[in-house]
């Protein structure tokens, strides 16, 4: 695995997806899965901050090797056209779409446009393209799973917050949040595409991270990902369930309601749990001070989800780092925890039935 494609970009903690026109396509028919599909997935770290990136191996019927952050606080694949476009088709207005839509190395790309914005008003990265459809491999050669007829959104430049333009791949993102894109609701967690017929359950789970494999060069992890869910794992497996709400833009969100107990006070908040956060958890407190503050080492966090997960854990100069911040001040009322949470707690996400499901390890 080589770095080329493992640059951290700025902190990923969810998407805001603007549309302009819609286009829809059939889906192709795949046959039922009867077990489910075990993958692994990379370690990254680069000083404090972490990812976990899951290969794409092929896009349309193009061969590529692209290492996208797996992102539990997004919905929808993103994907840099370079490289899997001809040249000609990426200017500097956009991609190049005659009529309604174009087929290129087996890829219908759309004349649908929009805009990604990962962050928030602080600080925030944009992405502009077009919605496409493809049959995308995930996985590689240590493990690998087709899915068909996969809606994503295929992005032609990307800006970080001062304007600059981010190199090809940058921040290609493999979004499994429950929630469908703001973009277009076609656009949504690609593991949505794996047919699980009647003996699986749509989702996944994601097993607890090792923290002493992560290293600059990637290190692959077996078993990490689990796609289909048994009866067991949404019954007697230990997990608590937390049903999800729904909203008519973005679909079922993973905000979890919960108390946050820090430093002597307690408030209550929506908690998103998100992979796609390198480093550090974003406690959002309304009555804290207008500036942005670092809790100290050996800080205590506990929340207390509506449903009885209780996650504790002591910050340190090396990991759980937490802010807190004013939500008046970052447009955001999330508390957003960061890939530490995943080193200690396993996670799944019941598309079927619209819930999360967290367990302590």
């Amino acid at each position: 695995m080589t770095t080329k494609h493992l640059l951290l970009t700025s902190k990923i903690i969810g998407c805001l997806f603007i549309t302009i026109a819609f286009f829809s396509c059939k889906k192709e028919k795949t046959t039922p899965q009867t077990t489910a599909v075990t993958l692994g997935l990379y370690e990254y770290a680069s000083g404090i901050n972490k990812r976990i990136f899951l290969p794409i191996t092929q896009v349309g019927t193009k061969a590529v090797t692209y290492y996208t952050v797996f992102d539990t606080g997004s919905s929808g694949m993103t994907l840099d056209a370079t490289d899997i476009l001809p040249a000609s088709m990426i200017t500097s207005s956009g991609i190049q779409v005659t009529g309604d839509s174009v087929v290129v190395n087996g890829i219908t790309v759309t004349s649908t446009k929009g805009t990604i914005s990962f962050g928030d008003q602080l600080s925030s990265t944009k992405e502009y393209g077009n919605l496409a459809y493809a049959n995308i491999t995930i996985g590689d050669a240590q493990g690998n799973l087709a899915l068909k007829r996969v809606p994503f959104f295929l992005y032609y430049k990307i800006l970080d917050e001062t304007g600059a333009k981010l190199p090809a791949h940058a921040s290609d993102v493999f979004g499994v949040g429950p929630g469908t894109s703001y973009v277009t609701s076609e656009i949504q967690s690609p593991l949505r595409y794996f047919n699980t017929g009647t003996n699986l359950t749509s989702g996944f789970k994601l097993a607890t991270l090792n923290k002493s494999l992560f290293s600059t060069s990637g290190t692959y992890v077996s078993n990490l990902l689990t796609i289909g869910l048994s009866s067991s794992d949404l019954s007697s497996a230990g997990f608590i369930m937390h049903p999800l709400s729904y909203s008519n833009s973005g679909g079922y969100s993973p905000n979890i309601p919960a108390t946050i107990a820090y430093n002597g006070n307690t408030i209550s908040g929506q908690i998103l749990f998100d992979t796609g956060t390198p480093s550090t958890t974003v406690i959002e407190d309304r009555l804290a001070t207008t500036s942005v503050g670092s809790l100290p080492s050996n800080s205590t966090v506990t929340i207390t989800t509506n449903k009885g997960f209780v996650y504790t854990y002591t910050t340190s100069s090396t990991g759980n780092l937490t802010e807190v911040q004013n939500p008046n001040n970052t447009g955001d009322y999330r508390t957003i925890f960061s890939l530490d949470f995943f080193i200690s707690n396993e996670y799944l996400t019941d598309y079927s039935n619209h819930q999360i499901g967290l367990k302590n390890n």
